[in-house]
């Protein structure tokens, strides 16, 4: 195991501190996609043929360090900061969410012809939390790396390409400061890029647009549950079927709960704040260490075998955020 966890362990190192470059730092590239891309990199080089049991270690990474960091992530949110805008603003989330899942499923099988685990990915990454959701739904369907990888890269693009877009039609679009920030946070990918979207609008939008989004984070709890029952009952095979109907195939994500259980905590329990840091820091070290070892274990030839599909997928629910998302932020909370 300890091969794997060992190119883990340099590629997030190299990640986190590639990440804090001022060239990187100000673009908003979080340490998860540059160790996504070493990854991929190292993984396609001779070094793989030198590191012959790499095996365990990355599966550790990407089952168990992928789980235990989705749930310590739960103590970033507090049921506080839900609430605060009131019950519309739910009521928003789960209209985009919902609308952007259903719709990216159909394009993407029936009108593009994608496999069903790509276009899954990259549809829960463009709705819910971007790389975040990808792995999370990662971990609940057993994805194969080159579909988990290819989909983050699709929400990496284009919610970078939101934190320039938003606030550049903010002039143009006629709407209170603090309803664009609730339509950056409903409709764009990343929390780090809707707090870089927000905070170039002003105060009030950066407020709202935290807070919207991280109503579509905890969102990603039910999410998993039912698409964990609805893969189950579509899964190809004879023994997924016998399964089902035995009642004995149940896929319950249980990292969910966890996750939920430290939502709670973070809002009624007040830790001290090295511990708090701390507890922040491994679930962010966690969640990179997965994505590094998701990418070592990706071949570029399965990548290009997906072709320009998952981008044009990706780009279509971009499009469906930025108008749709619009619209529905007006008609609900304006």
């Amino acid at each position: 195991m300890w091969q794997g966890l060992l190119v883990c362990i340099t590629l997030t190192a190299t990640g986190v501190g590639l990440a804090r470059l001022p060239a990187l730092a100000s673009s908003g590239i979080s340490p998860l996609v540059i160790a996504l891309l070493l990854g991929i990199l190292a993984g396609n080089t001779p070094l793989t043929r030198t590191l012959r049991h790499t095996a365990p270690g990355l599966t550790f990474a990407t089952r168990r360090l992928l789980r235990a960091g989705i749930v310590l992530f739960g103590l970033s949110l507090t049921l506080q900061q839900v609430a605060a805008l009131g019950p519309r603003v739910l009521l928003l989330d789960i209209l985009v969410i919902s609308s952007v899942l259903i719709t990216g499923y159909v394009i993407g099988t029936r009108v593009l012809g994608m496999d069903r685990e790509t276009t899954l990915l990259t549809s829960a990454g463009s709705a819910i939390c971007g790389a975040a959701a990808v792995l999370a739904t990662e971990s609940t369907i057993r994805a194969r790396p080159a579909a988990t990888a290819m989909a983050v890269a699709t929400v990496v693009l284009f919610g970078s390409l939101a934190m320039l877009v938003y606030p550049l039609l903010y002039p143009l679009l006629d709407m209170e400061e603090g309803l664009y920030g609730i339509y950056i946070g409903a409709t764009v990918h990343e929390v780090a890029q809707v707090v870089a979207a927000g905070e170039a609008v002003g105060p009030d939008a950066l407020a709202n647009a935290v807070i919207a989004k991280l109503v579509r984070v905890m969102l990603l709890v039910p999410f998993l549950l039912i698409v964990g029952q609805w893969w189950l009952r579509r899964r190809d095979g004879a023994t997924g079927e016998a399964e089902a109907e035995a009642g004995t195939g149940l896929v319950i994500p249980w990292f969910a709960f966890g996750f939920m259980a430290m939502v709670v905590v973070n809002s009624l329990v007040t830790l001290p704040a090295p511990l708090h840091d701390g507890l922040v820091l491994v679930g962010q070290l966690s969640l990179t260490m997965a994505m590094a070892a998701l990418g070592y274990e990706t071949r570029l030839e399965r990548l290009r075998s997906l072709g320009l599909r998952p981008f044009i997928l990706a780009l279509t629910l971009f499009a469906l955020l930025l108008t749709g998302g619009g619209l529905a932020s007006r008609l609900l909370m304006g």
